[in-house]
């Protein structure tokens, strides 16, 4: 019998802001139609989401603005780097997120970019709706608070 062996990942690429500027609500973990130089950036973990967002065309989500450096032991057959890349959901959810999409004032906003069990890199996307600039301020108070509560907690003993 052979063993199975698992892939251990520690490539976690974050959109930070994305917390901070939108109210996240529906959550879905897509796959990328990458080349080949793409994926081995993204092992290396030399991917960005800053400015990176989705939209829905002909019944398909694509990722818009998404960095993946180049890979430095890449031939003339390298990748661009900002392209548009197409996400892997299932039918039903893209037709569920479109309906969600034309609302006003929700959108698709990508947070996560990490390597799943089998090697494979994934995108999880979020349906999403942003914050007014009271509600930012507001998050950030909250956040500050529960800080300063574990730190005085962790004092106490």
């Amino acid at each position: 019998m052979a063993k199975k062996t698992t892939f251990q990942s520690k490539i976690n690429i974050k959109n930070k802001r994305a917390e901070h500027d939108f109210l996240l609500f529906d959550q879905y973990t897509a796959g990328l139609v990458l080349t080949g130089t793409e994926i081995k950036s993204i092992r290396e973990g030399k991917a960005s989401l800053v400015d990176t967002y989705c939209f829905v065309h002909r019944g398909e989500v694509w990722v818009k603005n998404m960095y993946i450096a180049h890979y430095q032991q890449g031939s003339y057959n390298n990748h661009v780097e900002r392209r548009d890349r197409k996400l892997l959901l299932q039918s039903r959810e893209i037709r569920k997120i479109q309906q969600t999409v034309k609302q006003p004032g929700f959108s698709i906003v990508p947070t996560l970019l990490h390597l799943n069990e089998k090697g494979l890199a994934k995108l999880d996307i979020y349906i999403a709706r942003g914050k007014k600039e009271y509600d930012k301020r507001e998050t950030l108070k909250e956040k500050e608070d529960r800080r300063d509560m574990s730190r005085a907690f962790k004092k106490s003993f």
